[in-house]
């Protein structure tokens, strides 16, 4: 493989398989007020927060973690403003401590953040106006999470990004994933410029796997899994990767690595990859390449998609960790095409109606469509191109469900996010 793709791929993995506590959307606004603050010079008296509909839809039903149970918009953005390490990233509320949620809670009783609906075209967009003392600072954020385009302080620019970091929200060109790519990046290497990564990710997302199944979160949907469905390997895999992402939007101030700018795709690419590996006894190098390849895939899926929609992100990351348990299997590039096409046959498209606990039901089911898109693979099963929207190329197949879930499923989007806010 070319040394330069490779170098970017690798910097492509480090720029998004990056820690972040709790759900992203309302990490992002404490992410963003914490800037804020610092712009300010002291804390905000008053905070105006000006939201896209997909911020709006995917803070509302979500805990915060470290805050003490709060939810919603208002009380991100005041933590955040009160309590936020903006170095810290999306690790950003690390160090809230009871003082902070004491305070937070007077604050957001007196009402002193507002929330205003951003007319947005990007689906990722939000700005933060924090007031005190007769001054102001405004912290603009645009298509990724963390990708402040301008700081303003009394309406004077002290920071603003310009041309195509601020119109993608990522530097490394992401033009050069294909499939056939990915899988020579897998193949060939070297671990020790990866190894590191991949450490982490398996530390990090299966230590709050775990803990979802043994905690209190939400319905306990990883517990229901395993003592309902038959004892696999299968049943394994979705019960802990359901269990790691209710316990995430069930406010575990434990973090994940995250791909893509979430962390349900973050679990779903890579915990049932793990569970299948050790299950197996897959070599732990072979799970390295395993999860580079799930990681890149995801990333490219959801390139022609992405970041927010009303397509759920549960199913790039499923069918991406069935493709990487079929080259894991020893799978062909056949088998591995077939596999993609396989579960996107099946489900294109489930509705995202906002981040909550129930989104790990939806990464459950999407990894039982995906595992049998893998069995059917692996037994040289595969629906013949143009069945539907699937195309010759398993390339052009992604492209096109990404077409649907950007463009095809705006007015779905506009639809769902009415109806919450109604």
């Amino acid at each position: 493989m070319d040394k330069a793709l490779q170098d970017e791929f690798i910097s492509i993995i480090r720029e998004e398989l990056v820690p972040a506590m709790g759900c992203t959307e309302p990490i992002a606004l404490a992410y963003a007020s914490a800037r804020g603050r610092e712009v300010l010079g002291c804390e905000p008296e008053q905070i105006i927060a000006r939201c896209s509909g997909n911020m709006i839809k995917n803070v509302r039903c979500v805990t915060i973690p470290n805050s003490g149970g709060l939810t919603g918009i208002e009380a991100a953005c005041i933590l955040g403003a009160l309590a936020g390490n903006a170095a810290a990233g999306m690790e950003v509320l690390e160090k809230a401590g009871e003082e902070d949620r004491a305070k937070a809670g007077v604050l957001l009783q007196k009402g002193c953040c507002r929330v205003e609906f951003l007319d947005s075209e990007i689906p990722l967009h939000f700005i933060i106006e924090l007031y005190a003392s007769g001054h102001s600072a405004k912290v603009e954020v645009r298509h990724t999470h963390t990708n402040i385009v301008s700081m303003i302080r009394d309406g004077q620019a002290v920071f603003e990004k310009t041309g195509e970091a601020a119109g993608r929200g990522y530097s490394t060109d992401r033009s050069g994933l294909t499939l056939e790519a990915i899988k020579a990046f897998a193949d060939e290497v070297e671990l020790t410029l990866i190894r590191d990564i991949f450490e982490r990710q398996i530390r990090y997302n299966m230590d709050i796997a775990y803990e979802g199944i043994s905690g209190d979160y939400g319905i306990g949907i990883g517990r229901v899994i395993r003592e309902s469905y038959a004892d696999g390997v299968v049943t394994r895999m979705k019960a802990f990767a359901a269990a790691a992402s209710e316990a995430r939007m069930g406010g575990c101030d434990m973090p994940v690595i995250i791909n893509s700018g979430s962390g349900n795709q973050g679990i779903a690419s890579s915990v049932p990859v793990i569970v299948y590996a050790r299950e197996r006894n897959i070599p732990t190098e072979k799970l390295y390449r395993a999860l580079a390849f799930s990681g890149l895939l995801t990333i490219y899926q959801k390139e022609f998609i992405g970041k927010l929609s009303a397509f759920c992100g549960a199913v790039s990351a499923s069918c991406a960790s069935a493709a990487a348990i079929t080259y894991m299997a020893g799978g062909t590039i056949a088998q591995i095409k077939a596999t993609i096409d396989n579960t996107l046959a099946n489900i294109p498209g489930i509705i995202c109606d906002g981040a909550k606990i129930s989104c790990a039901a939806k990464i459950a089911s999407s990894l039982d469509a995906s595992m049998m898109a893998h069995y059917m693979a692996m037994q040289n099963k595969e629906y013949e191109a143009y069945t539907g929207i699937l195309k010759e190329d398993a390339g052009e197949t992604i492209s096109c469900v990404g077409y649907i879930g950007k463009v095809g499923m705006h007015q779905t989007d506009r639809e769902i996010i009415k109806m919450m806010l109604e």
